[in-house]
């Protein structure tokens, strides 16, 4: 079970990644594309991080679905779940964003995209908190 646990560490640590770096490179994005008006480098290299997170991301599903049936489904766990399954949703609504980014439909003001970004901050600290503290 330690090789589980392993490979669902390292991949909620890279989906972490792209969940802090897509938002804030939006932004990045965006004044690349008005600078120069059409697509560009960084528009690629955020689209291939959201995608490649997007794998890390359903690994971490699975082997985090086996670590809770190993704990037998603690209590925390739900509570867990329910906030990955928020997280999750945020990764999707960025997904959304890099799409009509890339069409180059950059609608979202740089605060907004700051505030999102900071949102999954303040998500990833309440997982933390539940994994760490076990409330229930």
């Amino acid at each position: 079970m330690d090789w589980v646990k392993i490979i669902h560490i390292l991949c909620v640590m890279g989906w972490m990644t792209s969940i802090f770096a897509v938002p804030r490179a939006l932004i990045y994005w965006k004044r690349e594309h008005a600078r120069l008006g059409e697509f560009g480098p960084l528009g690629d290299l955020t689209i291939r991080l959201y995608r490649f997170s997007a794998g890390l991301a359903v690994i971490a599903l699975i082997t985090g679905l086996g670590l809770a049936q190993y704990w037998q489904w603690a209590p925390w766990i739900h509570l867990k779940i329910a906030l990955v399954a928020l997280l999750a949703l945020h990764y999707v609504w960025t997904g959304k964003l890099v799409m009509r980014a890339r069409r180059g439909e950059f609608r979202e003001s740089d605060l907004f995209l700051r505030i999102f970004n900071e949102i999954s901050v303040v998500g990833v600290i309440a997982i933390l908190w539940v994994v760490v503290a076990k409330p229930f």
